[in-house]
């Protein structure tokens, strides 16, 4: 596959994957979603690479899904539109199994689906004013990607229903509080602390460092799939429904009176 969106460098044992659309906020498109699965496919046949960092552009890590890209689904078969909205369950699943230490490094803005990739890496760096939003259930939809359980093994039941139902936006300080990061950097350096945690992992015995992760995966993500396994479905469905169009106008009305 040809990367349009996506570039690898690599600095000895780790890699830093960039993905940049240069519009819409680096709003994820179906093109994104599919460039960043085939990265992280290939990254689990590396042998050399022992940690990767992900990061977006130096602007915003990512607004989300790409409203735009979504509205081009409509004329789909329903069968070509179901394994369009499972794109981002595997990109998810195909990051989480990298056998690598992954750390997302997340500047400005990490909007729903920019927050549900990052919680399939390992660990997450912010930005000092950077902040997370998770507004799905604004819009009548539930977060999907496979990021609830993920969500609800970092930082528990409660605070996951505050998150994904108040709809709040949360700042660095807090999420770093609440255990969804490890660490929070002054703005425009994220991407240099997490390729400093990325070489400290690195720096460690190779097989031991795996057999945690998987251990750790294993142990913690046990019922992740029984409890997300339909999420991209319910989202098909809870969309098209008349409470989430008349939330959605809303929504979409709030944002045009905004400066």
């Amino acid at each position: 596959m040809n990367l349009d969106y996506v570039t690898i460098e690599r600095q000895d044992t780790v890699a830093l994957v960039t993905f940049d659309r240069k519009k819409n906020l680096n709003a994820f498109d179906g093109k994104l979603i599919l460039e960043l699965t085939e990265v992280a496919r290939m990254f689990q046949e590396d042998l050399q690479t022992r940690a990767v960092v992900l990061t977006g552009s130096k602007q915003y890590f990512s607004a989300g899904a790409d409203l735009e890209d979504m509205g081009t689904r409509a004329g789909l078969s329903e069968l070509a539109r179901r394994q369009s909205f499972f794109r981002g369950v595997r990109l998810c699943e195909a990051w989480e199994a990298m056998p690598q230490i992954t750390i997302a490094a997340m500047e400005r803005i990490a909007v729903g689906a920019g927050v549900a990739l990052p919680l399939a890496c390992d660990w997450r760096v912010m930005g000092e004013s950077a902040y997370l939003y998770v507004p799905e259930a604004k819009i009548g939809l539930n977060l999907q990607w496979g990021a609830l359980p993920r969500l609800v093994n970092l930082v528990g039941p409660a605070r996951a229903k505050r998150i994904c139902i108040l709809c709040e936006r949360m700042p660095a300080d807090q999420a770093l509080a609440w255990g969804l990061v490890e660490e929070v950097a002054p703005d425009g350096q994220v991407a240099d602390k997490a390729l400093e945690l990325a070489r400290a992992a690195a720096a460690m015995p190779a097989i031991a460092v795996s057999m945690i992760k998987e251990a750790v995966n294993a142990t913690a993500g046990a019922l992740n799939r029984t409890a997300s396994f339909a999420d991209a479905d319910q989202s098909q469905l809870s969309a098209a429904s008349e409470d989430a169009l008349g939330a959605r106008d809303r929504f979409n009305a709030e944002r045009g009176r905004k400066p």
